[in-house]
């Protein structure tokens, strides 16, 4: 299952750099955890391997924050899933992560920063499956 974006994904994306597209936006994160981490090797920092994915996850989150708040970014809403009432067993998912960045500048810069980029073990151990989907930041409900 894919967890991460392909180099056709990023050329896309960064396309949109200085185009009338190219300001604030939020990043969907949609989120399905394995049950349990599932490292490639040792993970990065000596870490216990034996945890669950979700706790996997939350140490790439931990990285992960401190980059977004040196971006510019900043995390506008988190939950938990509860069920999936129009789908099939593709789109169930454990936890919905909404992060704003100021553009898409801000985005790639987290993306490939090199600190992040060590962390990403921690990511790929815990995640089964991975959806990120670019919105706008727009405003609210009308």
């Amino acid at each position: 299952m894919p967890i991460h974006p392909t180099q056709e994904q990023l050329t896309e994306l960064a396309a949109l750099i200085g185009t009338d597209a190219d300001g604030p936006l939020v990043m969907l994160n949609l989120n399905r955890y394995r049950d349990r981490a599932a490292y490639q090797g040792d993970p990065p920092g000596g870490e216990n391997p034996d945890v669950t994915g979700r706790e996997a996850y939350e140490r790439y989150g931990m990285v992960a924050a401190q980059t977004l708040n040196r971006v510019g970014g900043s995390i506008q809403w988190h939950t938990f899933a509860g069920m999936t009432v129009i789908g099939d067993e593709s789109d169930v998912y454990d936890e919905i992560i909404a992060v704003h960045y100021p553009n898409v500048q801000s985005f790639l810069d987290l993306a490939l920063d090199p600190v992040v980029g060590v962390a990403l073990a921690h990511r790929d151990a815990g995640l089964e499956r991975a959806a990120i989907i670019r919105c706008d930041a727009g405003g609210g409900l009308g």
